[in-house]
């Protein structure tokens, strides 16, 4: 499998020439602030101690506070990190928010730990990485595997880390709180955020139908993923006309030429246990609505959006010439390959670049760190209204910027990003 970093590093420098800056302040970017890496030591049920690999990649701070998620999984490795808190910098400078990128996690199987065993995990990494962390530090999240439980119990250790050590009045009384982001509305949590990033790439697919005066009721869109970030879109999509013909999830993938329900779908998966087989349109089920896809089947319809909203990678330079759809929307992280890019290019393909599509995420957890900080709590459709003309900013100065160079959206959004990254090293005298 190609190294994440080194695809990173190459997107990185793929833009170089549209920017005009020295080689020795992009070799600054190519390379992380900090790297941690620890070995922390859990109590199991069965009273014997286990050592998990644990990191956090701090990229870039120049506009402020390191951000990005934490993700549990046995693939967690240096390379990821390195990557994903890259990306994470662009993606915060693209939607303009006052973060830099991080990235943490543990190699970890989180399906083989009881209850227990994640709580003193989860608790063991925050009192290990406690010092790193800090809402004006480094402001982690959920990712792969992690959840607003663990946000809650990692909000509690990070709370009895700073009494310990004597640092509670070194915060603002109200920014221990604002250490994560993704956390219970109960305990300082955004309303808004489960719905957060399928709401905000369903913005960028109105926008592109905007430009390119695609007629909404006769736009189809197929979905690969049907968890939180594919069905919210799959449901913003359809409140807003277009036609969601076909989604997917781990075990199978469905095909509904007249156009899903994706309420009543997501109602019959948690029935049923997959969405294998629940053709629904409108208020009714059959089975006569539709049909039973492969997962691989699905990314190679004839549709006019595809959506890869599941796997990194999942479009790759085996599958790519297959590809049908006339736009990708990328709604998982980096789930085009760079070989697959070129292919999809070539095409004719309109890709719009996952740092863009799927950043209405990381922008709701800025409102939740800003409500934390002053103390304040947001109705959902104030969240949603600010998330929305978020988007609809990034998305316009990525299109201009795209115009303006001639060059592909991925292209234009990393070369805006870089930009204000640039900007804010050169103002504070650290490039």
């Amino acid at each position: 499998m190609p190294d994440p970093y080194i695809n990173a590093v190459a997107q990185l420098d793929s833009v170089k020439k549209y920017i005009g800056v020295s080689k020795k302040v992009f070799e600054q970017l190519m390379i992380p602030e900090h790297i941690i890496r620890m070995n922390i030591s859990v109590k199991m049920d069965n009273g014997r101690k286990k050592t998990f690999i644990a990191f956090r990649s701090q990229h870039n701070s120049a506009r402020g506070p390191y951000k990005g998620g934490i993700r549990f999984h046995p693939q967690v490795d240096e390379a990821e990190m390195k990557a994903l808190s890259m990306l994470m910098t662009w993606k915060c400078a693209v939607v303009d928010i006052p973060f830099g990128g991080g990235k943490g996690g543990i190699v970890v199987d989180p399906k083989s730990l009881s209850e227990k065993e994640l709580e003193r995990l989860s608790r063991a990494y925050m009192k290990a990485f406690a010092p790193y962390f800090g809402a004006w530090k480094d402001v982690p999240a959920p990712d792969v595997n992690t959840n607003a439980q663990i946000m809650s119990w990692m909000l509690d250790e990070y709370q009895k880390w700073l009494m310990a050590n004597g640092k509670w009045q070194m915060e603002n009384p109200s920014s221990p709180y604002a250490v994560l982001t993704g956390k219970p509305v109960e305990l300082g949590g955004s309303q808004g955020r489960e719905e957060a990033t399928g709401f905000g790439g369903a913005i960028v697919l109105e926008q592109i139908a905007k430009k390119l005066k695609l007629k909404r009721q006769y736009t189809t869109v197929a979905i690969q993923g049907f968890g939180n970030v594919g069905y919210w879109f799959a449901y913003f999509a359809d409140q807003a006309g277009f036609t969601v013909v076909a989604a997917s999830d781990s075990k199978g993938a469905i095909f509904v030429p007249k156009g899903m329900n994706p309420e009543l779908t997501l109602a019959k998966k948690k029935e049923k246990g997959t969405i294998a087989g629940n053709y629904c349109v409108g208020s009714v089920c059959d089975v006569k609505l539709g049909k039973t896809l492969a997962d691989k089947d699905l990314l190679e319809l004839k549709v006019d959006i595809l959506v890869p909203a599941a796997l990194e990678g999942s479009i790759h330079k085996g599958n790519a010439g297959k590809v049908q759809a006339r736009i990708v929307i990328e709604m998982a992280n980096a789930p085009v390959t760079p070989e697959a890019h070129v292919i999809l290019q070539k095409k004719g393909v309109l890709i719009v670049p996952d740092i863009l599509s799927n950043a209405g995420g990381v922008t709701t957890s800025y409102f939740e760190w800003s409500q934390n900080l002053t103390g304040s709590s947001w109705k959902k459709e104030v969240v949603l209204r600010k998330l929305r003309e978020v988007m609809e900013t990034a998305f316009d100065a990525v299109w201009s910027v795209s115009k303006e160079k001639n060059i592909d959206l991925r292209s234009a959004a990393y070369v805006l990003a870089v930009r204000r990254v640039i900007d804010a090293m050169r103002l504070r005298g650290t490039q």
